[in-house]
C-alpha cells in the first residue's frame, strides 16, 4: 500500500505556502542547499535526462551581478533575497544519456536534432525547477519565483561560454509572512480540468 503525506505536510508545501516578496534577515547555509538539490534531482524528467541547472546566487558580489538583469520591480526583493536560485537547462543535456540512462545509452541519440533537444530541455528543466519550489517548501523555505528579468543577460553574465539557458529565477528564505498579500483566487476544477 502506498503511503500519503499527512495533511500538514500538505499545507506546507501547497494549501498555506505562499510566494514571499519580503524576507528575513536569515542566512541559508550551502548545506541545505545541497539537501535541496539532493531532494529536488529526485523528480523525474523524460528518459532521466535530467537539464536543468542551478545557479545558486548568495554572496553579495554575485548578487551585485545579477542586479542589472532584474526588472525594477524585482530588483529589492531579489537583493534582499538570501539566495537567487537561476533555473537553466542544458542544450547539450543529451551529452550526460549515456550515464543516467545507462540502459539505454544510445537515447543520446534520439536528441540530435537541435529543435527537439530545445523542447526537451525546456519542458524539463522546468519540471525541475516546479521541483525545486516544492523540494525547497519541504524543507521549510519559502520561495518567490518569477520571469520579469533579461534571460539575455543572465546569460551572458553567468553562462557565457556554455549551452545553458535561463529560465526562471527563484528567490528562496525565510519569508516574512506580516508582509503577504491577499492570496489570488485560483481556478476552480470545472474551469481548467475536464475528466474523459
Amino acid at each position: 500500500m502506498s503511503k500519503i503525506v499527512s495533511d500538514s505536510d500538505l499545507d506546507l508545501i501547497f494549501r498555506e505556502a505562499r510566494t514571499h516578496n519580503v524576507w528575513q534577515d536569515k542566512p541559508i547555509s550551502d548545506v541545505l542547499l545541497q539537501a535541496l538539490y539532493d531532494l529536488l534531482r529526485m523528480g523525474p524528467t523524460s528518459v532521466n535526462c535530467s537539464p536543468a541547472r542551478f545557479l545558486f546566487v548568495k554572496s553579495p558580489e554575485a548578487k551585485e551581478r545579477l542586479a542589472p538583469a532584474l526588472s525594477e520591480t524585482n530588483r529589492a526583493k531579489t537583493m534582499a533575497a538570501p539566495v537567487t536560485a537561476i533555473i537553466g537547462h542544458d542544450l547539450d543535456f543529451a551529452d550526460k544519456i549515456p550515464a543516467l540512462f545507462p540502459h539505454r545509452p544510445e537515447a543520446k541519440d534520439w536528441f540530435k536534432n537541435p529543435d527537439f533537444a530545445a523542447t526537451t530541455a525546456f519542458r524539463n528543466g522546468t519540471l525541475q525547477g516546479a521541483y525545486l519550489i516544492v523540494a525547497a517548501r519541504a524543507l521549510g523555505l519559502d520561495c518567490g519565483p518569477m520571469s520579469g528579468f533579461d534571460n539575455a543577460k543572465v546569460d551572458e553574465e553567468f553562462f557565457s561560454g556554455t549551452r545553458i539557458k535561463s529560465n526562471f529565477l527563484c528567490n528562496l528564505g525565510y519569508g516574512d509572512a506580516s508582509q503577504l498579500m491577499p492570496r489570488n483566487p485560483r481556478l476552480r476544477f470545472d474551469d481548467a480540468c475536464k475528466i474523459l
